[in-house]
Parts: C-alpha cells; sequence; structure tokens
C-alpha cells in the first residue's frame, strides 16, 4: 500500500484546522513578516540614502561587488520557491514521498544559498572589504548578513514541514503550518531578488 493510502488510514493524520486556529496562525505570520518588511525597509532606505548623498559609488578604492556568485544565488532561491511550491501542491494531493523529495531539495537549495553568501561575505573581507571600511563595508554586510539570518529562519520552518515525513508512518504536514512556511520562504526569495538588483546591479 502506497503512502497515500497508508497516510489516509493513519490514527496519527493531523486533524483539520479549525477556523479561529487558522485565523490566529494567518495574524501571527502577517505580523511577523510586517516586522521582517519594516526591517528591510528601513535598511533598504537608508541604503539608498547613502548611495543618493555618496559623490561616488563604490566609493574611491573599492570595487564593483561581484556579480556572479550572487547571480547563482539568485536562480538558487528561485528555483526553492518552485521546490517548495511543488511540494505544497503534493502535500495537498496526498503525494507524501514526492513532497518530502521537495521539501528537501528547497532546504538543499537554501543551505547551498546560505554556504555561496558566506562565501561571498569572506572573499569580499579578504579583499579589503570590511566593517570598517566606512559606509560602503557597513552597509552591505548589515543588509546581507540580515538577509542571511532571515534564510535561516525559514529553514528552521522547512525542516519541521518535513521531520514528520520521514518516521515509519509519514504525516502528511498540516495545512495551516505548510501555508505559513511558503509565505515566509516566497518573502525571503522576493527580498533577495529586490536586494540583488538594488546592492550588487545597480
Amino acid at each position: 500500500m502506497g503512502h497515500t493510502a497508508r497516510e489516509a488510514l493513519s490514527p496519527e493524520a493531523p486533524a483539520r484546522d479549525v477556523p479561529e486556529e487558522r485565523s490566529l496562525e494567518y495574524s501571527g505570520m502577517v505580523i511577523f513578516l510586517g516586522s521582517w518588511a519594516m526591517m528591510f525597509g528601513a535598511l533598504f532606505f537608508s541604503y539608498a540614502v547613502l548611495r543618493i548623498s555618496a559623490p561616488l559609488w563604490p566609493p574611491p578604492g573599492f570595487a564593483r561587488l561581484p556579480l556572479a556568485l550572487p547571480g547563482i544565488n539568485t536562480l538558487l532561491l528561485v528555483t526553492s520557491s518552485r521546490t517548495l511550491a511543488l511540494a505544497l501542491a503534493h502535500s495537498r494531493r496526498g503525494e507524501l514521498e514526492r513532497c518530502r523529495r521537495e521539501l528537501l531539495q528547497t532546504i538543499a537549495l537554501g543551505v547551498a544559498f546560505v554556504a555561496l553568501q558566506c562565501k561571498v561575505g569572506v572573499d569580499l573581507w579578504h579583499g579589503g572589504l570590511r566593517l570598517d571600511s566606512g559606509a560602503y563595508g557597513g552597509t552591505f554586510y548589515l543588509l546581507t548578513t540580515f538577509h542571511i539570518l532571515h534564510v535561516l529562519v525559514g529553514l528552521g520552518f522547512l525542516a519541521r514541514l518535513v521531520a514528520p515525513l520521514g518516521g515509519r508512518v509519514p504525516v502528511a504536514p498540516r495545512r495551516i503550518p505548510a501555508a505559513l512556511t511558503g509565505m515566509f520562504w516566497h518573502f525571503v526569495d522576493a527580498v533577495w531578488v529586490v536586494m540583488f538588483v538594488a546592492v550588487y546591479v545597480l
């Protein structure tokens, strides 16, 4: 008997989410994302003010930021949004093994993003761009470190979704946490796309 049928018969299958619980959890995520959005908005605003007020950007003595690895990271996060969307679709259809595979791919893509972004930071640090390099270095590390923290939070949410799928009797993720994790992860991706264009490209 496949995972789908076994899940339907399993007494461990999660109960349906009640409207009150759904409303409370959605409201909590909206507030949570709103607080992240305000913090990123303040950082982007500060970065824009610094760039507009600077006579040259990057300042004399500093090279432009690299594009290759951040560009690859953009592809990784965009792809991870797709794999997560597929995972949630498989979960709704009861295709738990396929859901698990897509979630693990999403996590792997997120981990690869963090690793490559850390490499970018380390390479720039060794190249002379540091926290004491004035506004140019300070704003770069503040923005990118804050986003990496954001990604790590998202990876924690994803790990909570995939954990019940690895047992002897796989249990589908609850609908509300799965949907809210999707909201958070897509927000992670959207912020990165804005950051990539604003910080690395322009």
